[in-house]
């Protein structure tokens, strides 16, 4: 199927299951069933033009990410420099998330308003080599208007997170249910979710072995994205993040660890060992050495 119509499903699967908790949301506490789908479909338009405009921020705001100048993160400036150079893109705003867990995103509507955001964490961590690869890889969502796409939808689970708690808390200390009413919001609280991220994780999964490729392929560097990738899945065990959020966990190059809830736990883990075998078969096929 192609890349574009399977994005295109999964996004309105997302949307339907949004609208579907709204539908549930009106029959139970409003007593009426369209009415609440209806006011979620508008909410979900809003939520993807709110999310157009503002995801950068939203996502900043999350991680306590701070946007830095050339002489507080040097290296990183340098790095990012050459990349863009190579690839032909505007240079974007740098950020600094105050986490050791060691990670890196991009957010942004368009490779104009783009940001490219790496923790404390990853800095140490990292040779230049590997810094570069994680780097290109961000650059090539950039490049890809990946960031706008896994934005958005970050932005909808995250909605559906929270219409799920209302759901557990009034199946918790609601008053006036019965058991079977109390049994459905409670299912629903759990389900919705968890649903809501595979969908995500569904639409980013392809987005990252594209950017893995094109990011090695720009730098003419697969081993070295390859052994970054290998040592931040380890520095991720042993370091979770501190200020998690399982709707924005999507944007990061490895999922991080922690972030608190039981969502986590239903996670499926992100395929480290298959991203570095396609790396180490691209370095095979095209000769690249780095």
């Amino acid at each position: 199927m192609n890349s574009t119509l399977r994005t295109l499903g999964l996004f309105a699967a997302l949307t339907l299951l949004f609208v579907g908790i709204g539908y549930l949301i009106g029959g139970y506490f409003l007593g009426d069933w369209m009415t609440g789908a209806l006011v979620f479909l508008m909410f979900a338009a809003m939520m993807n033009i709110i999310s157009y405009f503002l995801s950068d921020k939203i996502v900043l705001w999350s991680y306590k990410a701070k946007i830095v100048s050339e002489a507080e993160a040097p290296r990183v400036y340098n790095i990012v420099k050459k990349i863009c150079f190579k690839g032909d893109l505007p240079m974007p705003r740098v950020a600094i998330v105050p986490s050791q867990n060691p990670n890196a995103f991009a957010t942004g509507r368009n490779k104009n308003k783009a940001v490219v955001a790496v923790t404390e964490g990853i800095l140490p961590l990292l040779s230049d080599d590997e810094l570069e690869g994680v780097l290109a890889h961000e650059m090539a969502h950039v490049k890809n208007r990946d960031i706008l796409v896994m934005s958005v939808a970050a932005t909808i689970a995250g909605a559906i997170s929270f219409a799920a708690r209302m759901f557990w808390w009034n199946s918790m200390f609601g008053r006036g249910r019965g058991d079977a009413d109390r049994v459905i919001l409670l299912v629903v609280a759990i389900t919705a979710p968890i649903a809501a991220l595979l969908l995500q994780l569904a639409i980013s999964r392809n987005r990252e072995y594209k950017a893995d490729r094109e990011g090695a392929l720009m730098i003419q560097r697969p081993r070295a994205l390859a052994r970054a990738l290998a040592k931040l899945e380890e520095g991720n065990r042993r370091r979770p993040i501190e200020r998690g959020n399982p709707a924005t966990s999507s944007l990061f190059i490895v999922t991080p660890s922690g972030g608190g809830g039981f969502v986590p736990l239903f996670m499926p883990p992100p395929p480290m060992k298959a991203r570095i075998r396609r790396l180490e078969e691209l370095a095979e096929e095209t000769g690249y050495i780095g």
